[in-house]
């Protein structure tokens, strides 16, 4: 497996990529709750927020990086990672490998890339976020398996 800089040919495979790694969520998990209300009301178009989303997670201006897995010649998945230098924080804002390459570490490889940048960026903590649903199962698996401790939080919804 190749991990390489990201280009901008990348960003329509990354965009469906990620549509494709996120499908089930939202269909499935949010798709559900409270009879489909919160995935109508809070997340309608959550493919066109992807569509914008993508495209502007590389930027190194505002040091936000991505990086791409690829494994005889195909994009097999990518990371985003973003730096505040100030506070020496860094965050992973994305991470999306295609379904053939899920449980091959290639979702370790990418964190473990984007780690080594931001160690080499002064950073000193990392931060992660991920679901609690089923759905995010594996990613709480792979984060907590790279050494990351998890703080619990809980997001309530209610019909009115």
């Amino acid at each position: 497996m190749l991990i390489r800089a990201f280009v901008p040919d990348d960003v329509a495979r990354l965009t469906q990529l990620t549509i494709d790694t996120f499908r089930p969520f939202f269909e499935n998990s949010v798709g559900t709750l409270l009879d489909g209300l919160v995935l109508a009301t809070l997340h309608t178009d959550w493919r066109d927020d992807y569509r914008e989303q993508v495209p502007a997670l590389h930027d190194p201006a505002q040091h936000k990086y991505v990086a791409v897995a690829e494994a005889a010649g195909v994009i097999a998945g990518y990371v985003a990672w973003r730096a505040d230098l100030t506070r020496r924080h860094g965050e992973i804002t994305l991470l999306a490998v295609d379904q053939d390459h899920r449980g091959d570490r290639t979702g370790t490889a990418l964190c473990e890339h984007a780690f080594a940048d931001l160690r080499g960026r002064g950073t000193r903590l990392v931060e992660i976020g991920t679901g609690a649903d089923a759905f995010h199962a594996p990613a709480r698996a792979l984060y907590e398996s790279l050494g990351c401790v998890p703080f619990p939080t809980v997001h309530y919804y209610r019909q009115l």
